[in-house]
């Protein structure tokens, strides 16, 4: 083999080796590509998913906020509500009591037989309520007269009632309150009727005015709002302290 054909045959090797190489070369490149777009894929992807839970995180937080800043006003409304029903169960029942204390105030004037009956009926009602032999009466110091006035009568008139003997009752020299005044604004008032109690004071009946309006109220005062369930009950504190006693309620 002469050195031509050497130097030919070298050259054959070194194309081959040549080929090999860039072949070999060129699939690292497409392997190392490959490998390149395979991760970017996945941090892209890792990167959206981060994005979509911020996201929804995000998402959340405002549909919170939303749901809190909607439940309070829902709050704020339903207190303006309550508070306005309030206004009107107020105002009715200031003008209730109003009216209670021109019923009182007719004695001293030309309806007085008016009241004086009430006061009675009121007597027998308590006493039908108690059933006791002998009880205590409390009234209003302006009233002890017109209560003296009609006491056997009313006695006379349960005895026939409950089919008994006629009760005994003792006018107490404790008064109820008198009826409210400008005078007196912010202190114990009654704007009429008497306090029932057991010789004891262990029971008492309160049968003013002031206690039926109440109980008036809170029977008719659904009917009067509506559907308003919510309603406060007013109770005037107006009666001296029996210690030990049971309150009896219309």
């Amino acid at each position: 083999m002469n050195d031509a054909d050497v130097s030919k045959q070298i050259q054959q090797m070194v194309r081959f080796i040549r080929q090999e190489a860039e072949e070999k070369a060129n699939e690292i490149s497409v392997s190392a590509e490959e490998e390149f777009n395979i991760e970017k894929l996945q941090l892209v992807e890792a990167e959206k998913k981060k994005i979509r839970q911020e996201y929804e995180k995000k998402e959340k937080q405002v549909e919170i906020r939303k749901k809190i800043e909607y439940s309070m006003q829902l709050n704020a409304s339903r207190i303006k509500v309550l508070q306005a029903q309030d206004d009107v169960v107020n105002s009715m029942k200031e003008l209730a009591s109003k009216e209670l204390l021109n019923v009182s105030h007719d004695h001293l004037h030309h309806h007085h037989h008016v009241y004086k009956k009430l006061l009675k009926d009121l007597i027998v009602q308590s006493l039908v309520r108690l059933k006791e032999p002998a009880v205590l009466l409390r009234c209003r110091k302006n009233d002890v007269h017109l209560v003296e006035s009609v006491l056997d009568s009313a006695k006379e008139e349960y005895a026939s009632k409950v089919n008994v003997h006629p009760p005994e009752i003792f006018i107490d020299n404790v008064h109820l309150p008198p009826a409210p005044s400008h005078h007196n604004a912010h202190g114990p008032f009654c704007s009429g009727g008497v306090v029932l109690a057991s010789r004891d004071g262990k029971i008492v009946f309160e049968n003013t005015l002031d206690a039926r309006l109440d109980v008036a109220f809170r029977k008719k005062l659904p009917e009067a709002m509506g559907i308003y369930k919510k309603y406060s009950t007013y109770r005037f504190s107006v009666l001296p302290s029996w210690p030990g006693r049971r309150r009896l309620f219309l």
